[in-house]
């Protein structure tokens, strides 16, 4: 297929089959992130971004090219996850703008949609660094614009971005020290060519499928065969409220309904958790449901028959109609307060300790679990304060909770600069609601700066990075978001970490244990720093997260 032009139909195609080929290699790209840490994520991401997208316009059938656009656009922005998943999701939402009033796209207007797209990512960051999927989309872009000639069709286009594209990626080592140091070449940028390709093979007649466990697919195609209504024909709403004996598990939830349907919606806080899902069996919806509480209030609709049922109707997630065609009225959330906090963390300990300290909904996340744009704006919806104050804790986290807050116009949403879970406790240790906002926010961000993160995980594989040779297995010590140091054991590194964190000044040291570690050697770091610097105060938190056995806070 070689079109001149471009509609809103082949626009949905090849979008989609681009998203499906990075879905199908997302491991791929998140093995090929500098940090040999558990938590590289990059490709899970972009693949999660650019579905969100995906399912945002997979119905509209017929639609112009700038319709087409402007569901696409909505989709990237409310799904991106991680600081990848963000400046993809601004890549296609300004090369989807760039179609706005228009039926079809000829080359040119396509790349003209390509360079928006450029410059719409470029300017949502706040430091672009060069080396990275901006250079890749930049430098392919701007080859397409130099060397497509007038009769060039779309297929042409894509061609040439590819394979300058292609060129821009091995060179990003050049731009950045630590790729050549590493071995590796940007992710994002790779990520990027990942959806090109597929673009080109939709154009080319190779519709690529999504793949799927084989239990997966077995349960779509018994659910295809028990109805000829719909794939999932009941839009089943409840809020449930929730048992404090029963532990409450959201992730777990999640799954569960993953495998009974889809359009799934679910947000919680303390005391409430709403679920939204269409499903060929609501019964099996809400016995999952009620595992964690009593219901208060619960809907179920034949979405063919469009006959309703309705106790109580949940609010919309984005202040638009739901998908379900039907009206929603609004929860009673409480009185509205001065200030609501907002934190993302992992690990049941660090959950309950957030919450300990006056945070008012906390999202489980942050390592290999990204919130989206969406999940911080649905935050931010059940908490009624005029302020919202969120701590992201976790530096691929800071721009989904950035465009979320320019997304929300009743309250005032501050994301504070916590790049850490400990930057994010000490912040909160300042926190005092009777004072202004300005004054409020800017004693927790000088505390913030004066927090000294350390971080004791593991390496997923061999690789060289900071003057390092890391073994696959060997610990490593993290200072402020850089390997400092690496040894074969948890304890040494945890010990070498700690000489490189307390200085002379410091008063108090803050221990976060993560589940996997026992009691016994958590005393054994205890000693040492009793032994070594027995002039600072020690602090000890079963934190419960994953991924990073010790995360420590130096003040």
């Amino acid at each position: 297929m070689c079109p001149k032009e471009i509609d809103g139909n082949l626009m949905r195609i090849i979008i989609t089959n681009g998203s499906i080929k990075l879905k199908n290699n997302h491991q791929y790209i998140n093995d090929l992130n500098v940090f040999p840490v558990p938590d590289g994520d990059t490709g899970s991401n972009m693949q999660s971004t650019m579905m969100s997208g995906v399912k945002a316009i997979e119905s509209l059938d017929d639609a112009t090219i700038e319709n087409i656009g402007k569901a696409l656009s909505r989709g990237l922005l409310m799904g991106a996850r991680g600081n990848s998943g963000v400046i993809l999701s601004q890549l296609f939402s300004g090369f989807a703008k760039a179609f706005s009033s228009l039926k079809t796209a000829n080359a040119k207007e396509f790349i003209q949609g390509l360079q928006q797209g450029v410059k719409q990512a470029y300017s949502a960051v706040i430091n672009p660094v060069e080396g990275t999927i901006l250079t890749v989309a930049r430098e392919a872009a701007d080859k397409a614009e130099k060397d497509v000639t007038e009769d060039a069709d779309i297929t042409d286009v894509l061609k040439v971005y590819l394979e300058e594209a292609k060129m821009s990626l091995e060179r990003t080592p050049d731009l950045l020290p630590v790729l050549k140091e590493s071995g590796v070449v940007d992710s994002g940028g790779a990520g990027l060519i990942v959806i090109i390709e597929g673009m080109i093979d939709a154009l080319e007649g190779d519709i690529i499928k999504e793949e799927r466990s084989a239990r997966r697919a077995a349960q779509k195609t018994e659910a295809q065969r028990e109805t000829e209504i719909e794939e999932f024909g009941y839009c089943t709403e409840f809020i449930i409220q929730l048992d404090h004996e029963k532990k409450f598990n959201k992730d777990k939830l999640i799954r569960q309904l993953n495998r009974l349907g889809d359009s799934i919606v679910v947000v919680a806080d303390e005391e409430i958790c709403k679920v939204h899902v269409h499903t060929k069996n609501p019964g099996d919806a809400l016995n999952i449901g009620q595992n964690y509480g009593e219901f208060a209030n619960l809907k179920i609709e034949n979405m063919t028959m469009q006959h309703t049922e309705t106790l109580l109707h949940a609010p919309p997630n984005d202040g638009e109609p739901h998908m379900c065609g039907h009206e929603h009225t609004e929860y009673d959330l409480g009185p509205r307060k001065k200030f609501g906090l907002i934190t993302v963390v992992n690990g049941d300990g660090l959950h309950d300790m957030f919450k300990e300290m006056g945070v008012n909904y906390v999202i489980d996340g942050g390592q290999t679990m990204n919130p989206s744009t969406q999940d911080f704006i649905d935050a931010v919806e059940l908490v009624n304060a005029d302020n919202i104050l969120i701590i992201p804790n976790n530096k691929n986290v800071m721009l989904s909770a950035e465009h979320a807050s320019k997304a929300i116009e009743d309250k005032n949403v501050i994301v504070l600069p916590a790049k850490t879970i400990p930057q994010g406790y000490a912040a909160l240790t300042m926190f005092d609601a009777n004072q202004e906002v300005e004054a409020a926010v800017e004693e927790m961000k000088e505390l913030i700066d004066h927090v000294v993160s350390g971080e004791v995980t593991y390496a997923v594989r061999d690789t060289k990075i900071n003057g390092f040779e890391i073994k696959k297995g060997d610990y490593l010590g993290i200072k402020e978001g850089k390997i400092i140091t690496t040894k074969e054991t948890r304890l040494k590194t945890t010990q070498a970490l700690l000489d490189e964190l307390i200085c002379e000044d410091a008063e108090i040291i803050t221990i976060m244990v993560g589940e996997e570690v026992d009691k016994k050697e958590v005393e054994k770091i205890r000693e040492y720093i009793e032994k070594h610097f027995p002039e600072i105060e020690i602090e000890v938190i079963q934190g419960e997260q994953s991924i990073y056995d010790y995360l420590l806070a130096v003040e």
